[in-house]
C-alpha cells in the first residue's frame, strides 16, 4: 500500500512537470477564436463600419477607434464598451450565426453591414444582414456598434 502511494505520488508530480514545461502557445493554437483579453495596451482596436439601406439616416460609413475611444462612430464609448463586454476567451463579438441553427423565418429588413478592421490584436471582416431571425440577434448583439433596428 506505501509503494503504491509512493509510485502515485511520483506519477502525479512527473505530470504536472510535463503539463507545466509545454508552452502555452501550444494550447492556444488549439482553439482559433481566442481573442487575447482587452487591456488599455491595445491601442491598434480599430474598426470601420459601414450601414447599407438601414434609413432614417442610420446609413453609412463610421470609423471606430476604441483604447483610446475615438473615430466618427455616432456613440463610440457605447460601441467600444459593447464590443469589451462581448469580447472574452474562446468568444469573438464578430463571430457568424450558428450554421445549421434554428432560425425563426422572420425577415427584420434590407439593412447590411460589414464591420472591418483589427480588433483585440486579430483582423476582422464580418458581413450582417436581418434575413432571419438568428441574423437580426446576431445584428442587435452588436447594437450600439451597428444601429438598432426595429424588426
Amino acid at each position: 500500500m506505501l509503494r503504491r502511494l509512493a509510485l502515485t505520488v511520483v506519477t502525479s508530480a512527473a505530470s504536472l512537470a510535463a503539463l507545466s514545461a509545454a508552452p502555452p502557445a501550444a494550447y492556444a493554437e488549439s482553439l482559433p477564436f481566442m481573442p487575447p483579453p482587452v487591456s488599455g495596451a491595445d491601442d491598434a482596436d480599430r474598426l470601420t463600419v459601414t450601414v447599407s439601406r438601414a434609413g432614417g439616416g442610420l446609413d453609412g460609413t463610421f470609423e471606430l477607434d476604441c483604447h483610446p475611444v475615438g473615430g466618427s462612430h455616432p456613440d463610440a464609448r457605447a460601441a467600444c464598451e459593447q464590443l469589451d463586454q462581448k469580447t472574452s476567451w474562446g468568444r469573438s463579438p464578430f463571430a457568424p450565426a450558428q450554421e445549421g441553427g434554428m432560425c425563426t423565418m422572420q425577415y427584420g429588413g434590407p439593412a447590411t453591414a460589414r464591420v472591418t478592421g483589427t480588433w483585440a490584436g486579430r483582423p476582422v471582416d464580418a458581413t450582417y444582414q436581418r434575413g432571419d431571425g438568428c441574423e437580426i440577434a446576431r445584428w442587435d448583439a452588436l447594437v450600439p456598434v451597428l444601429p438598432e433596428l426595429s424588426a
